[in-house]
């Protein structure tokens, strides 16, 4: 089949006295946010491109179809697809979740405590069917506090512009207008007779927080708060002793917060702490004290405690630890849970308040696993909780646990219809150097009988950016790698927090290099220690993950199979400098301000994954993106894929697929999110001859 060709448009840029060619930056569309709620108005030429890679990449995965439906329901058959959530206790209401084997979507249920009149008041199909589209993302799916009323918000192009419905529980009406272009957020007052909700402006920002009357079909929402700042987004939320509203506006390196009183008729925001540059804050309110959970003079966090937010005397309540990330809080009565990660490991701590005891929450013997907690009831007066937790090989448990007798019972077990045998799976954790000797967690899962001897394929997983931790928690469908003799490895790299700000500070601005280096030294590691052969290794990312893929296949494409990556943000030197674009402004202190910074500039322009593209042989590499994420534009990986072809010297595969219905997470439902991790798994199994 003809390899497909997207033609270039000569272009010279220049910033800082550098000029550089970008001969397919035609293919940005400038209307591109009216393309994001329209597929209609993008370019017919650059739709026709589009749809060539598509039907070139269907061709070449011809032979993979078979696989790709054995895989399709090996994981499907995995999941258990008639199943139910644990109940939660709403005051007179016990609210829980269902999926069933016909569905795609979730339906959530309630009945009166006590009884057993079971009433569906939300079924996720039942409402794609009725709006005839084929994307349908749930933003937000919340019940009043009097539990009459449903509020929800839906997007249905993948662009994450989100339009919030209120509608009555038992007449199943809309009694109030619809609210579009929201960030999707909906959060009810006590009194059930407002909601709030953020706005999203002209750039895709959420910068306005609105109060809406409920069942006022007019446009009269009123405006409460703005953050003037295009880097900063806002949210709203309720206090845990539902005292309060607190406004959450931030960056990724910077946040300010206020409040106001749940009963002001009109309300007032208060400032709790002015913003610093760098300072992360977040306050919560319980039985009469403030919570601050903040990296003020802490580089890891740290919770101060004050009796009072207009009188403000912080002290600590929980102190910093060198490399331990402190969580925030969860408050029962008469307990405060926290939490906290080093080395790429949670741990799980509960605080008796009247005696000021704190103790470890163990879970398991397992050296490797994720715990977690979640509520049993909107009462806090409680000693009961789920405790939950997971590990590589070791399917969800969750346990009701007594936080005062320290009694547990197993309610939940995620079960694996097909079958499953933890003791199948070996997982390892180690530490290996990185190029400047720092330490970096590498957690491996492989099946007992893979072989140690450099003869395996290995799949080495990485993203690294925002702070974002990937936990070690268990993955049924990386199962149908594992079990073919593909090791699984994660690569707890620099940009995360899995060993505290400081971590993620090393993985970022100036310092974003040492993620990519990183990885590579992941990769010869397991090359080293045979885990795998040079050449045998499948890298995978996804969004920032996917920028880490374009870089590092640009540096080391020799140690490669094959590269997977999705949403990729690899024209990061573009986007970074485009401040018109959604993400763009708030990411400066991630990964800095090219257009003002020469430092900046000199330095991204260095690792830009689609400026650093050169005459080399390239491994095999599988790109997938979406034609209506705001996040990551689809024309990132489509330059990107087009100035490969025009630059590599080798006939391996590049496969570019677009889905023309979806955003940055790709396919809606339950089976379409199955069918996407089909094909990137084929495509996988296809270069390592395993079909």
């Amino acid at each position: 089949m003809k390899i497909p060709y997207l033609k270039k448009k000569i272009e010279l840029k220049s910033c800082h006295d550098v000029t550089w060619e970008d001969n397919y930056s035609w293919i940005h569309q400038q209307n591109i946010l009216e393309v994001l709620k329209d597929k209609s108005k993008l370019d017919p030429e650059v739709k026709e491109y589009l749809d060539e890679e598509n039907s070139y990449a269907e061709h070449h995965l011809k032979d993979t179809k078979n696989i790709q439906k054995k895989l399709f329901d090996e994981i499907k058959g995995r999941i258990k697809l008639d199943d139910e959530s644990l109940p939660y206790k709403d005051h007179t209401y016990e609210y829980w979740t269902k999926t069933t084997a016909i569905g795609n979507y979730s339906i959530k249920l309630r009945k009166k405590i006590n009884t057993n009149d079971i009433e569906e008041i939300w079924n996720g199909d039942e409402e794609k069917q009725k709006l005839d589209t084929e994307y349908f993302g749930v933003g937000d799916l919340e019940v009043s506090n009097n539990d009459r009323y449903l509020g929800y918000s839906l997007d249905t192009k993948g662009s994450e512009y989100y339009t919030i419905f209120i509608r009555d529980i038992k007449t199943k009406k809309i009694i109030s207008k619809e609210i579009p272009e929201t960030s999707g957020g909906i959060t009810f007052s006590l009194d059930d007779k407002y909601i709030f909700y953020s706005k999203l402006d002209e750039n895709h920002r959420a910068r306005k927080i609105y109060r809406h009357e409920i069942g006022n079909f007019k446009d009269s929402d009123q405006l409460i708060f703005e953050e003037k700042s295009e880097a900063f987004t806002v949210s709203i939320g309720l206090s845990s002793d539902e005292k309060y509203y607190f406004i959450n506006t931030s960056d990724h390196n910077t946040s300010e917060q206020y409040y106001f009183n749940v009963n002001e008729e009109n309300p007032s925001p208060k400032l709790i702490i002015k913003r610093e540059k760098g300072v992360l804050y977040s306050v919560s309110s319980w039985d009469g004290k403030f919570y601050n959970h903040t990296n003020k003079n802490a580089e890891d966090f740290k919770i101060d405690v004050s009796d009072s937010l207009e009188n403000q005397n912080w002290e600590i309540y929980i102190a910093s630890k060198d490399e331990v990330l402190i969580g925030g809080c969860t408050f029962l009565k008469d307990w405060i849970i926290r939490s906290e990660t080093s080395d790429a490991l949670d741990k799980l701590f509960v605080k008796n308040i009247s005696t000021g005891k704190e103790e470890e929450l163990i879970f398991s013997d397992e050296k490797v696993y994720v715990p977690g907690i979640s509520l049993t009831q909107k009462d806090r007066n409680t000693n009961n909780i789920y405790l939950g937790y997971s590990s590589p090989k070791t399917p969800s448990r969750v346990y009701l646990y007594n936080l005062a007798t320290k009694s547990k019972k197993l309610v939940k077990e995620q079960e694996i219809p097909s079958g499953h045998n933890p003791n199948d799976y070996i997982v390892e954790r180690i530490e290996y150097k990185s190029h400047d000797g720092r330490l970096v967690p590498l957690t491996i899962t492989r099946h007992k009988k893979t072989k140690i001897n450099g003869s395996a394929n290995l799949l080495l997983y990485g993203y690294g950016s925002y702070g974002s931790s990937m936990s070690p928690s268990f993955s049924s469908t990386r199962l149908s790698l594992i079990d073919r003799d593909i090791i699984w490895a994660t690569a707890h790299i620099r940009g995360g927090m899995e060993k505290g700000m400081k971590w993620w500070k090393e993985g970022k601005l100036t310092n974003k290099k040492n993620t990519f280096e990183d990885y590579i030294y992941a990769a010869k590691y397991l090359i080293e220690n045979n885990y795998t052969s040079k050449g045998k290794i499948i890298g995978m990312g996804g969004s920032a993950g996917g920028l880490l893929m374009g870089a590092v296949v640009n540096q080391a494409p020799e140690l490669f199979l094959g590269i997977v990556m999705a949403v990729p943000f690899v024209d990061s030197l573009t986007t970074n400098l485009d401040h018109s674009l959604p993400l763009t402004v708030g990411e400066f202190d991630e990964f800095g301000n090219a257009k003002d910074n020469k430092e900046h500039f000199d330095y991204i322009f260095s690792y830009a994954p689609y400026n650093n593209i050169k005459k080399m042989d390239y491994p095999n590499i599988l790109i997938t993106t979406s034609l209506s994420d705001n996040r990551v534009l689809f024309d990132e990986p489509a330059k990107f894929t087009a100035k490969l072809r025009e630059y590599k010297t080798d006939n391996n595969l590049l496969l570019l697929k677009t889905e023309m219905n979806a955003g940055h997470g790709g396919k809606s439902g339950r089976d379409g999110a199955i069918e996407e991790i089909a094909i990137d798994y084929a495509f996988a199994l296809k270069i390592s001859k395993k079909i």
